[in-house]
C-alpha cells in the first residue's frame, strides 16, 4: 500500500515540475506553405497558418536575426501558458522556436539586434520593468541540440526602469548597439493643459526618452517633452540620432521630431502646415526617413499626398508616389539602397514602388487590415517583404507572410 502511495506522490511531483518548467527553446512544427495571390498571381510564402494569433514586430524595427536565418515575432496564444511571448521562425525550414516564457515577457517592444544575435525586451515583474538581453545564438543552438538550460543561462538583466517612469512609445537600439533609447511617460508630472487636447484620441501626457547603457545599465535623460511620445527609433546607420513622434491617435499638429542622443538639436522633421496629416515615419538609410502625407479624406487631396522621402541633413523632400483611388498609402518600408519602397493602404493592398521611376506594382491584396495592419518591412538584403495579414482568418487572427520582389523588375 505504501508503495502505491509513494508512486502517486512521485507522479504528482513530476507532473508539477513539467507544468512549471520553462518552455524557452520549445520547438513547434513548420506551418510554412506557399499560396498564389488570386489578384496579382505572385507567390506568397506563409510562415504561420492562422491557427495562432501571430504578429510581426513594428515596421520601424528589425525583424530578422543578424544572421538572417530567423524572423522574430510575437504570438498572443501560441505558448502553453497563453501569455504573449516572443518566437523565432526559420525562413528556410518553417520551424518555430519559443524565445520567452512566463508573464510579462512578450509584451511591449521587442528589439532584434543587427550586429549580434541578441534580442532585447522589457519584462514586467509586479510593478517593475526589467530590460533583458537574450542570447539568441546560445538559445537556438541549445534548442536544436536538445540541451536547453535554465532561462538564466540565456538572459542578462541590464536595468530596472525607475518607478516614476513607464515604458511608452517603444524603445530602440543605437546603431552601435551600446545603448537602448526608451520612450517613457513621466508618471509624477501633470500634463500641460495646452497639450491635453480632448480632440486627440490618445491623452497627452509628459513623456521623454531615456538612454540605457547596455553594459552598465546606467540610465540617463535624452530629452523630455510635454506631449505623448511614440515611435521612438534610432538611426540604424549613424549612432546618436533619434526620430520620434507626437502620438495622438490621429492628426498631430507637429508629428515628426528628430534629436541627438544628448538632447541637442531637437527640432521638427518636416515642418507641418494645418493641411498636412503626417504619419508612419521610418528610417531607410543613414540620411533619409520615409513618411506619409495622408490622403484618405477629400480635403487632404487639395495638395500632394502620398509616400515621401525627406533628407534629415538638408530637409530636401521627394514625393515617391500615391494612389489615385481609395485611401491612398498608409504604412511604408524601404530598401537601404533607396531603390524600392513598399506601402499598404486601408484596402489591404501592398504595393512595391520603384523610387527612381515612380512605377507602382501591386504585389498582393485582400489582407483585411484587421485585427491589425500589414506593416510591410524589407529583409536586410532588400529582396523580400514581410507582412502580417488577416487574410487566412477573415480578419480574426494574423499570419506572417513573405513576398519576394519579383525578378526582372526595375531593370
Amino acid at each position: 500500500m505504501c508503495k502505491y502511495i509513494f508512486f502517486i506522490l512521485l507522479s504528482t511531483v513530476m507532473i508539477t515540475q513539467s507544468v512549471s518548467a520553462s518552455d524557452i527553446g520549445k520547438r513547434y512544427p513548420s506551418e510554412k506553405s506557399v499560396m498564389i495571390d488570386t489578384q496579382t498571381g505572385y507567390p506568397v510564402t506563409l510562415l504561420t497558418n492562422g491557427k495562432s494569433s501571430d504578429a510581426k514586430l513594428y515596421q520601424t524595427h528589425p525583424q530578422w536575426t543578424s544572421d538572417s536565418k530567423y524572423i522574430v515575432f510575437r504570438s498572443s496564444d501560441r505558448s502553453a501558458d497563453k501569455n504573449s511571448q516572443a518566437f523565432a521562425v526559420s525562413e528556410e525550414t518553417g520551424e518555430i522556436i519559443q524565445l520567452t516564457d512566463g508573464e510579462g515577457t512578450g509584451t511591449g517592444s521587442l528589439n532584434v539586434a543587427r550586429l549580434s544575435n541578441k534580442l532585447y525586451y522589457f519584462r514586467t515583474r509586479g510593478e517593475t520593468k526589467e530590460l533583458i538581453e537574450l542570447n539568441l545564438d546560445s538559445l537556438l543552438n541549445d534548442s536544436h541540440r536538445n540541451t536547453m538550460k535554465k532561462e538564466t543561462a540565456y538572459e542578462r538583466k541590464i536595468a530596472v526602469l525607475p518607478s516614476d517612469l513607464a515604458e511608452s512609445g517603444g524603445f530602440t537600439l543605437d546603431a552601435d548597439e551600446t545603448k537602448a533609447y526608451v520612450g517613457v511617460r513621466r508618471l509624477n508630472e501633470k500634463p500641460d493643459g495646452q497639450q491635453n487636447d480632448e480632440g486627440f484620441r490618445i491623452k497627452q501626457v509628459p513623456s521623454g526618452i531615456r538612454a540605457i547603457d547596455l553594459q552598465t545599465g546606467e540610465i540617463t535623460t535624452v530629452i523630455d517633452v510635454p506631449f505623448t511620445m511614440g515611435h521612438v527609433q534610432a538611426n540604424p546607420f549613424v549612432p546618436g540620432e533619434i526620430v520620434y513622434c507626437q502620438e495622438t491617435g490621429g492628426d498631430a499638429p507637429q508629428r515628426m521630431w528628430i534629436t541627438n542622443a544628448d538632447g541637442s538639436d531637437n527640432h521638427p522633421l518636416y515642418l507641418e502646415s494645418p493641411e498636412d496629416w503626417v504619419t508612419h515615419e521610418t528610417w531607410i538609410d543613414k540620411d533619409h526617413v520615409y513618411f506619409h502625407l495622408m490622403g484618405h479624406l477629400p480635403e487632404l487631396r487639395a495638395k500632394p499626398t502620398g509616400l515621401f522621402r525627406i533628407n534629415v541633413r538638408t530637409n530636401q523632400l521627394q514625393m515617391l508616389g500615391q494612389l489615385d483611388y481609395g485611401s491612398g498609402f498608409w504604412h511604408c518600408g524601404g530598401t537601404s539602397d533607396l531603390k524600392w519602397a513598399a506601402a499598404d493602404n486601408f484596402e489591404g493592398e501592398v504595393y512595391l514602388i520603384n523610387c527612381t521611376s515612380g512605377e507602382r506594382i501591386l504585389l498582393t491584396a485582400n489582407h483585411r487590415m484587421k485585427p491589425d495592419h500589414t506593416h510591410p518591412t524589407f529583409s536586410p538584403d532588400n529582396t523580400r517583404i514581410l507582412i502580417q495579414s488577416g487574410y487566412l482568418t477573415d480578419g480574426q487572427k494574423l499570419s506572417l507572410m513573405v513576398i519576394n520582389i519579383p525578378p526582372g523588375l526595375g531593370k
